[in-house]
């Protein structure tokens, strides 16, 4: 199997795992469960897609670039998911259980 095989298969990956979290936002039935798949899919989904480039990259800088690119958006993503689940909480939405809707 070549770099360029296995950049491919971790591209295709991340794909997967992005295509995971936009399902997971689509049906999931609360904003807490929506947010939990997004933040958990798309930051493994970014990671893939990071793996699979810094193969393909064509100097040090550029990996270190990617590689600062994708910490900086795992800490973004932490950060707006728990300000939009401390905000629904503030306004009184409540988890979603299965025994129904408050």
């Amino acid at each position: 199997m070549t770099t360029e095989d296995i950049s491919i298969l971790l591209l295709l990956i991340g794909a997967a795992f992005f295509f995971a979290g936009t399902v997971g936002l689509l049906r999931f039935p609360d904003v807490y469960t929506r947010l939990h798949a997004l933040t958990k899919a798309d930051n493994l989904g970014l990671g893939f897609i990071v793996l699979g480039l810094l193969l393909q990259a064509p100097s040090p800088a550029t990996a270190l670039k990617l590689v600062l690119i994708w910490l900086l958006a795992l800490a973004a993503s932490a950060t707006v998911g728990f300000l939009i689940a401390r905000r629904a909480r503030q306004n009184g939405i409540v988890p979603w259980q299965s025994g129904g809707r408050k």
